[in-house]
């Protein structure tokens, strides 16, 4: 049997085919066995030079966008304009920084980190130094805010997805290290800078911050690529193959035994043969959505090996492509409700036949695919926890995860590398955002109310970082004194990254409920914040909300991958970047124009508190709904197939050879 999958330019080819970029034939008779690139992690070594130069960027880029609340106090002093006008400078960057996020990444996948990060440093770093000439507010928001804002992205972006791509068994404590830059960043830069503009003015601080963001150039120098090593089938003995060729004998008959006494039961249709039927995978970007090209696993499933499929995280549907499973009978209530990311104990060995990883000069090479490993290509780049709370990873050896979560290229990719010729939007760009970027996961109601609390989340996120500092000058607290509640907040932010690891790690901790209640804390704490103006009780709010925040932070892609699926964690993210990234562009407007309607900051911090509050209430619910929904996309996604007699048997036969 042909089992067609999504390719690029013909939508559904056999993914032994020359199409996808491993130099194969399409004849199943042929000799030449499978092979493909994978990027296997070297947990350490040069992998702790990244972190330490990731840790860098984010103590830089966070630190500075933490603290230019410290600037726009003096911007608005300056153009004499109102809080309400002066607000966008710092939110358009801190919006743009987030709102870049899917198209930077789209770059990095296909320019690698290191080139991105180093263009991202040149970008930031001129457009603060021309901020020195700034003639309005104007300027600023396009100079300091856009421009900025981008380069900005295209340093946290490769920053936080190169150290998940260099660590497997240390990737949390690797990812965790380098995302408390950003606590670190706020701890130091907020008295710095608070100094800097003291003695020389808000022109030259952007100046000054300008020369910090080119060490962003060295640290992007140290995001050296992994060269991936070639992944092939060992070569089996006439023995081996004969056994092979029993067991699978074997267990045709059996198939056929036991779908000829279920002949008066529905046969459900799996989700592989729905896939075969749809018209086009194509998306706007003129390409698939990454999860519909064959991963490094399906292709060698396609060859003479025997492969078994552990299911997916992704509720059941992960694609089983040259084996397709039959359900006999109706799904059964107890599968309706049970939750597939720890459905693995059923689940068949991954590989009967050997695999062999051969470095990339052994033996002469067949084809380019050796010289394409794209991030964005994995299903687990943007996971930061520990890859021990993935069934797909404890289900399966190393090697074998690692083939079951990369997608590979297509031919045209790979010779898109090979030319070397400049292409204004190329696949592995268009393939990114296509998967980033797809908007069928509107379907969900689970990421609906992800992606909406994480909007209202960024809306009240900045006002605390804005107006903390100048608040509390008002009411009569030292500069000295108000300058340390931001770093405070930076501080606390550090400690809650690692507390929310330790305590989301622990078996009966729900990452959902840490989440809510962190969120629900951090509202009511902001919201209460005015009450009191003594040391002790604003130390004490800063404390809650960095916290509360750092929490946020670290669970978002938890909580993805445990309600909607490993599968589509890259795609939420890309959409999450959206929708978080439009509450930041208005996080500090709101902030700025309730101070000029009220005359106060009391109103500011109640809506920022208010919006916190109502993020973590919308997903409260959110538990329920995910188990709604797979137990609805279960009845709706198996509509049955009464075929009866020996066509049964036949059909089955036919799709099975």
């Amino acid at each position: 049997m042909v089992v067609r999958v999504a390719t690029d330019e013909r939508p559904f080819e056999t993914p032994s085919s020359d199409e996808s970029g491993l130099g194969r034939s399409d004849s199943p008779s042929d000799d030449v066995e499978p092979e493909a690139a994978l990027v296997v992690p070297p947990d350490g070594g040069w992998g702790w030079v990244v972190v330490a130069a990731s840790f860098m960027c984010n103590v830089i880029v966070d630190g500075i966008i933490f603290c230019n609340g410290f600037l726009v106090t003096e911007i608005q002093k300056e153009f004499g304009v109102s809080e309400g006008a002066v607000a966008p400078v710092s939110s358009i960057l801190t919006g743009f920084y987030l709102l870049s996020g899917p198209f930077v990444s789209a770059l990095a996948n296909k320019y690698g980190f290191r080139s991105v990060t180093i263009v991202g440093s040149l970008i930031s770093s001129v457009a603060f130094t021309l901020s020195y000439f700034a003639t309005s507010v104007e300027y600023l928001y396009l100079v300091y805010g856009l421009l900025g804002g981008i380069g900005f992205c295209m340093i946290y972006m490769p920053a936080v997805l190169t150290v998940g791509f260099y660590f497997e068994r240390w990737r949390a404590l690797a990812t965790g290290l380098s995302l408390c830059g950003s606590g670190v960043g706020t701890f130091i830069l907020a008295p710095l800078t608070n100094m800097v503009i003291a003695k020389y003015g808000w022109r030259w601080t952007m100046v000054i911050h300008a020369g910090f963001i080119l060490v962003c150039v060295v640290c992007g120098a140290m995001f050296r690529p992994i060269k991936p090593v070639r992944v092939t089938l060992a070569d089996q003995t006439e023995e081996e193959d004969t056994a092979r060729r029993h067991e699978e004998a074997v267990e045709k008959l059996n198939s056929m035994i036991k779908l000829h006494s279920k002949l008066d039961s529905g046969i459900a249709m799996p989700p592989e043969m729905r896939f075969t039927n749809k018209v086009s995978p194509h998306t706007w970007m003129g390409v698939a959505n990454n999860t519909r090209y064959p991963t490094a696993e399906e292709i060698f499933k396609g060859s003479n090996s025997h492969l078994g499929r552990r299911s997916s995280a992704t509720a059941g549907t992960m694609k089983n492509l040259n084996k397709p499973m039959f359900i006999t009978g109706t799904v059964a209530e107890k599968d309706e409700q049970e939750d597939s990311n720890s459905n693995i104990d059923n689940a068949e060995p991954l590989i009967a036949a050997p695999i062999k990883v051969i470095s990339r000069d052994a033996r002469p090479r067949r084809s380019h695919a050796d010289l394409v490993a794209r991030p964005l290509y994995r299903d687990d780049i943007f996971f930061g926890a520990s890859l021990a709370r993935l069934p797909q990873y404890t289900s399966r050896t190393s090697l074998g995860y690692h083939l079951a979560v990369t997608h590979l290229p297509t031919k045209e990719d790979v010779q898109e590398d090979e030319s070397g010729k400049c292409s204004l939007c190329p696949e592995a760009v268009r393939r990114a955002l296509a998967t980033m970027l797809d908007v069928s996961l509107f379907k969900s109601p689970t990421f609906i109310i992800l992606a909406i609390s994480g909007f209202f989340t960024m809306l009240g996120f900045f006002v605390p970082y804005m107006y903390v500092k100048k608040r509390a000058e008002e009411n009569g607290m030292s500069v000295d004194t108000s300058v340390m509640l931001v770093s405070v907040i930076g501080i606390a932010n550090i400690v809650g990254r690692i507390a929310c690891g330790l305590v989301s790690s622990m078996p009966r901790i729900s990452p959902l409920w840490l989440n809510n209640i962190a969120l629900s804390a951090g509202g009511v704490a902001t919201m209460l914040s005015g009450l009191w103006f003594d040391n002790a009780y604003q130390f004490s709010y800063c404390v809650a909300f960095g916290l509360a925040v750092a929490c946020f932070s670290s669970l978002r892609s938890i909580l993805v991958v445990e309600y909607i699926g490993l599968e589509q964690l890259t795609n939420c993210f890309g959409l999450f970047l959206l929708f978080q990234g439009l509450g930041a562009l208005l996080s500090a407007p709101i902030g700025g124009i309730l101070r000029d309607m009220t005359d106060g900051f009391e109103a500011s911090f109640y809506a920022s508190g208010a919006f916190l509050l109502f993020s973590a209430m919308m997903c409260y619910p959110v538990d329920y709904i995910s188990r709604w929904e797979k137990s609805r996309n279960k009845l709706t996604t198996t509509p049955k197939c009464h075929i009866v007699g020996m066509d049964c048997i036949a059909l089955a036969m036919t799709l099975r050879e």
